[in-house]
């Protein structure tokens, strides 16, 4: 039986495509069950839509960060999610959301973690004038990119990158690893150890 996996998005979902992809070629191991938006002209969703997968707009405006949280999870839960995928989802989760789904709540972040958390990670790194940048995979926990870590890819910073190409090239990582991070967790090959994620057979 197929584990559902519920998307979280913000914005224009390329990550979210790359998820799809993987879906469309048999190799993210479950189905999208949803995708949520907090904001309603969200172009990710126009994305779900033409992949003909559900999607649900809660708009979070003029409401505690803890109620809001609670209504996804229900959404969530309807919908028999197992794993919780942020793709450009551009709010902080309460630990409401988080303590509903421990452990399996994924999120990738434009840096090698634990460097550059946080916004503008790109530019964070370009401007600290880093030789690798990259992306991560990661659980979600209560703090800020601070989780442990599932999947990296470096991403080198040439001596003619902009903060927009590096952008760019760290942004393919990202399309690279998260489905494969998601496909890992679904198959349950990941397990935590301390701050560790152990991957079975590799």
């Amino acid at each position: 039986m197929a584990r559902n996996v519920g998307v979280l998005i913000s914005g224009r979902g390329s990550n979210l495509q790359a998820l799809i992809d993987a879906r469309d070629r048999g190799e993210l191991g479950g189905v999208i069950a949803v995708v949520i938006s907090n904001v309603e002209t969200a172009a990710g969703l126009d994305r779900a839509r033409r992949a003909g997968i559900p999607t649900v707009v809660r708009d979070h405006r003029g409401r505690t960060r803890e109620d809001y949280d609670d209504e996804l999870v229900t959404v969530l839960r309807e919908r028999g999610v197992e794993l919780v995928c942020l793709a450009g989802f551009m709010r902080l989760l309460s630990p409401v959301f988080i303590r509903a789904f421990p452990g399996r709540i994924l999120n990738v972040h434009p840096a090698l973690l634990p460097a550059f958390p946080g916004l503008d990670a790109q530019e964070q790194a370009f401007e600290h004038g880093v030789k690798v940048s990259g992306a991560t995979v990661h659980l979600v926990d209560e703090g800020l990119d601070s989780g442990p870590i599932v999947a990296q890819e470096a991403v080198p910073v040439r001596s003619d990158d902009t903060a927009e190409s590096l952008t760019a090239r760290i942004l393919e990582a990202e399309h690279r690893i998260y489905p494969r991070a998601v496909r890992l967790l679904l198959e349950g090959r990941c397990r935590v150890e301390g701050r560790r994620v152990v991957v079975e057979g590799e």
